[in-house]
């Protein structure tokens, strides 16, 4: 093991694996947790931005706090064109910046890939309250979605020339019943060999009464989202086991207290969402969401979140790394 200072570093080697008498080499990477300036062990979170693709604004924005160190994961919007605009940047970004980049699936409020026939009206797919109250009904089109999401895996991989990290849906949608049973058997079918991991909207009530701040929303999240996350588990895919950052996006109360409360409590893998963007033409034109993400930006990208961070004792970090004491082996 190599240290510098306070950070430890990863050390990898190799053992051969014997597949149909070839010779491969697996890689075992051994994890240790960076310390903080006075040597104090710091737990790694998922902190996720939403949205990347949604426009230049939006992607730019996530770009620069990946950067910075203050995000560890994206979720692509590839129905939209600023997916294929911005793809090569963010592969170059994190080639330098490691991050998690994953595929965010889209099945409200923006144009489909496809026909979407039965799902979209007028060339635009539903907003999230009828697609829950069809999903609800066990009334959503079956084959339209099929199609529909294959589209979007197959525009994520056409730009990345590789899998996704991870798989999760703009408002959540990804894990509403008649569509995550369609988005596990596609992970499956596609990704059998390495599996990516799939977000979690649940996670036990008490953990999100603790925090207070968007306990409604995230008992609601959370009721819909039921049962996702155990049918993952007996695919084989792994999940976060808190689900952290949900708030009504107003100003009250501020932006900082959502975050500092999502930083707190249980939880082994933790994932903290978040939608920080610059506001330009392009987003005004497709999403209503809009001053929320400038605050956002403004926090996140600030010496006040860093200090935060600090304090709550946790860093950004890719999923493999989370979940994993001093030590252990990542995906053992």
């Amino acid at each position: 093991m190599f240290t510098s200072g306070k950070t430890l570093f990863p050390i990898v080697n190799a053992r051969p694996t014997f597949v149909k008498l070839a010779l491969t080499y697996e890689p075992i990477v051994l994890f240790v947790c960076r310390a903080d300036t006075e040597g104090n062990i710091l737990k790694a979170i998922v902190i996720c931005a939403d949205d990347y693709g949604l426009s230049d604004g939006v992607s730019a924005a996530i770009e620069d706090l990946i950067a910075r160190g203050r995000l560890s994961a994206t979720g692509a919007m590839t129905g939209l064109p600023g997916w294929k605009r911005r793809a090569a940047g963010l592969k170059a970004l994190v080639a330098h910046h490691p991050a998690d980049i994953g595929l965010h699936l889209t099945l409200t409020g923006q144009r489909p890939l496809t026909h979407a026939r039965g799902l979209a009206r007028g060339g635009r797919l539903p907003e999230i309250g009828p697609l829950v109250l069809r999903a609800l009904a066990g009334a959503l089109p079956r084959a339209a979605l099929e199609e529909e999401l294959r589209a979007q895996f197959d525009a994520f991989e056409d730009e990345w020339g590789a899998p996704p990290d991870f798989i999760d849906g703009h408002q959540h949608a990804h894990a509403l019943p008649g569509i995550r049973e369609i988005v596990i058997a596609e992970m499956t079918a596609r990704y059998g060999g390495r599996l990516p991991w799939l977000r979690n909207c649940t996670e036990p009530a008490s953990w999100a009464r603790r925090r207070r701040l968007g306990l409604r929303k995230a008992l609601v999240v959370g009721t819909l989202s039921a049962g996702s996350a155990s049918r993952a588990a007996q695919s084989g895919i792994a999940c976060n086991d808190s689900f952290r950052g949900l708030y009504g996006f107003t100003c009250d109360p501020p932006y900082r207290d959502v975050f500092r409360a999502s930083l707190a409590g249980p939880g082994e893998r933790v994932l903290v969402h978040c939608h920080p963007g610059h506001v330009d033409e392009e987003l005004r034109r497709l999403d209503p969401l809009l001053e929320p993400r400038a605050r956002e930006y403004a926090y996140l990208g600030s010496d006040e979140c860093r200090e935060d961070l600090e304090r709550a004792g946790v860093r950004p970090a890719r999923f493999t790394e989370t979940g994993q004491g001093p030590g252990s082996i990542a995906g053992a």
